[in-house]
């Protein structure tokens, strides 16, 4: 009944609600309503036809009062409309095709239904009926339910039928995002999402190769979860394995006491090196790192001990990077999946997918090449064990709907093997579970190679975020924001606003499937799709009901109180891309690129700014500077640019500040 209600809202199915609400008047004449919240024990028919029908008034109510403050899809909605259409209009037709997409020029309408020329291929090639795509045209448009948003329909060329929507339909969904704020539209139901990202391994630092996952996995989360998921952030990080024998050897050697005093360890990175190269020159310290490996992996609490101590300094620096960037995470190493890979590998024994190979024990998955190593042939489990294990937790235990690993692109082929692996051992249907590897290119320097220091190291992250933080503020100092325009705390949040808002945009910015060139110079440019450019102009529009002495009590009174007038061009086109942010938002659910999000801000931003150029929201004497009339509708439509803004930063990770 619930989902039944939403079809009936976003289909605009009138008719349906009016009998819905004659019968419930009928029975209610009957004094049939007002039964038992339960069906069991219900003795007749009619009784349960009394329940059924209030349960779903409640359900409608409820489904209304929701939908009423939410922003809707109006693509969607259209697809509706057009999907009944077409539905009426050829009823035989099995999955006809659906195309609704935005106009690209004025003169089409604000948007178009492409499904004519399709349908004309599925008649030619199914029925051998030539028919032509105009036609089919008309006949969808003849059939064409009664909604509220679409004002008129053209069909243009060889059977484009552009859809113009009505202008009381925008005005209103304006001032309903004005009034309740930026709401998804509602989902049919509260799916699970786990996504793994930023994963660094531990003893060593985080470097620029981190930078994208971090960002990019922080900001689908967080669009998740606006659009109503239930989102847990997984950090997998590497805190396992043969490196922690070498490393609690040498621990042992440089701090005897470690047990009870705690070992200064103040270079995590130097640490490392300087076991590795004990490990790879002293034969004797080799022998003891691996008796080291056993002890750890049977538990001893010493090593343990030795191993939470090298892990805890870590963390520490790891933390210091999460708090720069704003990113929340759960840590769930490869550790914590290490008591079930025993059970993984008996798992695929005893289903008989296991050969052995030289002593390994291995799984091939149709279609792939190259084996998964389960078990070495030493005993010890390989990252194909724990990433399996990892994938049936979150499967079974955590109850995923949704796994996305935010992982660079090298990793392809060993994710899809993994997947493909679970499907052929039954953890999960691709058709009811989605997994997915949202995958990504490599930072590049503007020699457009590998990004590295001019020594050839690779770059740590904390050194980049402190360069970031140095060079936006000689930007804001260079534009003498420092001498009368910005208080040494307005400075100061303008900087970190500035600095890691434009290293994440400039990631987010980029397709992630794309290698993408690191330069500060570019990501702090003022000009053009950068985050300098659209910080400047969120605090621009912000400032411009400020400046007319308008108060935010006052715009929500007007939001209430005013009708939205989008009769100027440049009026229409700001609202209609103010109205375009679910869909973009729905764009990313479904294909996880969140460059498709910085494409639309920075269109919301360019076409503000051709609509504050031709109409005026406040006026002034020319000669006295002195205000004379505040256009309110308009100083309503500059609130609701922002407040989308606002959102779309918030999902990207980055924060507007008031003054800049």
């Amino acid at each position: 009944s619930r989902s039944y209600c939403v079809r009936i809202e976003f289909a605009f199915q009138e008719n349906e609600i009016k009998l819905l609400t004659a019968e419930i008047e009928r029975l209610k004449n009957f004094g049939c309503l007002g039964v038992s919240p339960s069906l069991e024990g219900l003795r007749d028919e009619n009784t349960k036809l009394k329940y059924r029908l209030n349960f779903l008034k409640k359900s409608l109510q409820e489904e209304r009062s929701k939908s009423t403050k939410s922003m809707i899809n109006i693509n969607s909605c259209l697809q509706e409309i057009f999907g009944a259409a077409i539905q009426a209009a050829y009823p035989d037709l099995e999955n006809p095709p659906l195309v609704v997409t935005p106009s690209q020029q004025p003169k089409f309408g604000d948007y178009q239904c492409n499904s004519a020329m399709g349908i004309s291929q599925i008649l030619l090639k199914t029925r051998e009926q030539k028919v032509i795509p105009r036609e089919i045209a008309d006949k969808i448009v003849k059939n064409i339910p009664a909604n509220e948003c679409i004002e008129k329909v053209e069909i243009a060329g060889p059977g484009f039928i552009n859809v113009h929507l009505r202008k009381d339909f925008v005005s209103k969904q304006l001032s309903s995002l004005l009034i309740n704020g930026v709401q998804p539209p509602p989902i049919a139901k509260r799916k699970k999402v786990v996504v793994d990202f930023s994963s660094p391994n531990i003893a060593k630092e985080m470097h620029v190769g981190h930078l994208r996952s971090t960002i990019i996995g922080e900001s689908m989360c967080r669009l998740f979860e606006f659009a109503g998921y239930d989102v847990l952030r997984l950090n997998h990080l590497g805190d396992w394995g043969t490196q922690f024998g070498m490393l609690i050897a040498h621990l042992q050697d440089k701090f005897p006491d470690y047990l009870t005093v705690s070992p200064p360890i103040g270079d995590l990175q130097a640490f490392y090196k300087e076991s590795k190269r004990r490990f790879d020159t002293e034969e004797e310290f080799k022998k003891r790192a691996y008796q080291c490996v056993v002890l750890l992996q049977s538990r001893n609490p010493d090593f343990i001990k030795a191993w939470n101590l090298i892990c805890d300094v870590s963390r520490r620096e790891f933390q210091k990077i999460y708090n720069c960037l704003d990113v929340t995470i759960i840590e769930r190493g490869e550790s914590f999946y290490h008591e079930m890979m025993k059970d993984i590998v008996k798992e695929f024994e005893d289903k008989g997918f296991v050969q052995v190979d030289d002593g390994r024990k291995i799984v091939f998955v149709p279609g792939f090449p190259v084996p998964l190593t389960i078990m070495k042939s030493d005993g010890g489990y390989t990252y194909d064990t724990s990433d399996l294990a990892a994938l049936k937790h979150r499967l079974y235990e955590e109850k995923g709907d949704i796994l996305i690993y935010v992982v660079d692109s090298g990793q392809s082929v060993h994710f899809q093997t993994i997947f493909a692996a679970g499907q052929m051992i039954g953890w999960y249907d691709p058709k009811v579970t989605r997994v997915a590897h949202a995958a990504f290119g490599v930072v590049l320097g503007e020699d457009k190679k590998k990004f590295k220091t001019r020594s050839g190291d690779t770059v740590r992250l904390i050194d980049l975020l402190e360069e970031g933080l140095k060079r936006a503020m000689d930007k804001l100092k260079d534009k003498e924001r420092d001498k009368v325009v910005l208080t040494p705390e307005e400075l100061k949040a303008a900087q970190t606003s500035v600095a890691f808002g434009c290293i994440k945009y400039a990631d987010l910015s980029h397709n992630r499937l794309n290698d993408y060139v690191f330069s500060f110079d570019k990501m702090l440019d003022d000009r053009g799709n950068t985050a300098a450019y659209l910080l400047y102009a969120f605090t621009r529009i912000r400032a411009i009901a400020r400046l007319a002495n308008i108060d935010e009590q006052m715009l929500r009174k007007a939001a209430r109180e005013e009708v939205l007038v989008l009769d100027h061009e440049k009026e229409w086109k700001l609202g209609k891309c103010i109205l375009r942010f679910p869909e973009i938002l729905q764009k990313i659910l479904d294909d996880l690129l969140l460059h498709t999000l910085c494409d639309y801000l920075y269109e919301l931003a360019t076409t503000f700014t051709e609509f504050y150029d031709s109409c005026y929201c406040v006026e002034k004497d020319r000669q006295t500077g002195q205000i004379v009339k505040v256009n309110m509708w308009r100083l309503l439509l500059c609130e609701a640019t922002a407040t989308v803004m606002a959102k779309g930063f918030d999902i990207l990770g980055i924060k507007p500040v008031q003054r800049m």
